[in-house]
């Protein structure tokens, strides 16, 4: 893993993924390193070989939901985007293989396979997100922990 920072408006991470990084995971470690508490991934591409996305099965409460995992099998990372809040992401992905895309909540474990590339922007540190968990048991972004 390697990452830049530039400085246009809001502070910018371009973080870069080498064979074998866990995409989570590195985007933890640049969260700690560069202390950001509120951004969002805005762009991510690169190549995986194991990758676990969940998804919801059912449109009732409590969802049901469903992991799908690839194991050794070459997937296209065409997107990852999110909110971090608090210092906590919040990140969904779409991979495809040749035949056809799936999208999904990135969970730990998706490891690149060539290369991986994404751009972070940080937001007004002195805000005050936070992650709560709403009258549906949904974990939801908050300022101040109000709902």
């Amino acid at each position: 893993m390697k990452n830049y920072t530039t400085k246009a408006g809001d502070k910018l991470h371009i973080l870069r993924l080498d064979t074998g990084d866990d995409v989570l995971a590195c985007v933890n470690e640049l969260i700690e390193k560069e202390g950001i508490k509120n951004g969002a991934v805005i762009s991510g591409i690169g190549t995986l070989d194991y990758c676990v996305l969940h998804m919801v099965t059912t449109t009732g409460f409590p969802a049901v939901e469903h992991f799908e995992r690839w194991e050794n099998k070459p997937l296209e990372l065409t997107s990852v985007d999110g909110l971090i809040a608090d210092g906590i992401p919040h990140l969904h992905a779409v991979v495809s293989d040749s035949q056809k895309a799936y999208s999904g909540h990135l969970e730990p474990g998706c490891r690149i396979l060539y290369l991986g590339e994404m751009l972070i922007m940080e937001i007004e540190p002195n805000r005050n997100f936070k992650r709560v968990i709403n009258g549906k048991g949904i974990n939801t972004p908050t300022e101040n922990g109000q709902l």
